[in-house]
């Protein structure tokens, strides 16, 4: 859960911010948490403020790994771990 702009360094390693991440995919899926609330909590992504709400977005405007995810998942489903340049997403589609 990173944001290409961003400019921290990583603290865990890749392996532990999967497993994290995975966590709180799980909290979610549980029904333990929301969403919204997880990316706002621990999301770097300038959408954390939004909940992790992207917006709307075409072909080519996401790197393609992440917009092969979205596309493949329903509306309402949630993905696993996604891994692009950027980071580490889980990626809940909305619409």
């Amino acid at each position: 859960m990173t944001d290409e702009s961003a400019t921290t360094t990583p603290t865990q390693t890749k392996e532990a911010a999967i497993d994290e991440l995975l966590r709180y995919r799980d909290a979610v899926a549980n029904g333990e948490a929301t969403f919204a609330d997880v990316a706002k909590k621990v999301s770097d992504c300038s959408s954390a403020k939004r909940g992790g709400d992207l917006g709307e977005f075409g072909p080519g405007q996401m790197q393609r790994a992440f917009e092969d995810a979205t596309y493949a998942l329903k509306i309402g489903e949630m993905s696993e771990a996604v891994e692009t340049d950027s980071g580490v997403h889980v990626i809940l589609r909305t619409g």
